[in-house]
């Protein structure tokens, strides 16, 4: 199985998957049933501090990042959604839903690095790559 990245605003790719908001802010205008969500870990989102500083500009990414990963490292949250992920993907796709509209600079992608990371040891092959 699989960890991807889907944008909440889009038109769900993978309704199989089991679906996990990885932002601590609710995106605007959509509704709970329309998310077709299975989970949101608001907790593993980057605090408002640093969301508010990186203000979704590609330039600051690479510090956003930086900053996000540090973030992380001392969250308790991390190793719970961690050991979350582990018990679902023997069986399905993990899909990280994000509401930012750039599908590169964000927490989604660095959250799914991070976890593949972290996984690697478990399931030592590619099946965690999208």
């Amino acid at each position: 199985m699989a960890i991807k990245c889907e944008r909440i605003y889009t038109k769900p790719a993978d309704l199989n998957g089991y679906r996990v908001l990885v932002d601590r802010l609710w995106p605007r205008g959509i509704s709970k049933v329309n998310a077709h969500l299975d989970d949101w870990n608001k907790e593993v989102g980057p605090t408002t501090e640093l969301r508010k500083w990186f203000n979704h500009e590609p330039e600051k990414f690479p510090k956003f990042n930086e900053r996000y990963r540090a973030e992380l490292k001392i969250n308790p949250a991390l190793t719970e959604f961690i050991q979350q992920v582990e018990k679902i993907l023997p069986d399905q796709d993990v899909i990280l839903l994000y509401g930012a509209k750039d599908e590169e600079h964000n927490q989604a992608v660095i959250l799914k690095e991070v976890l593949i990371h972290e996984l690697r040891t478990l399931v030592p092959d590619d099946r965690l790559l999208d």
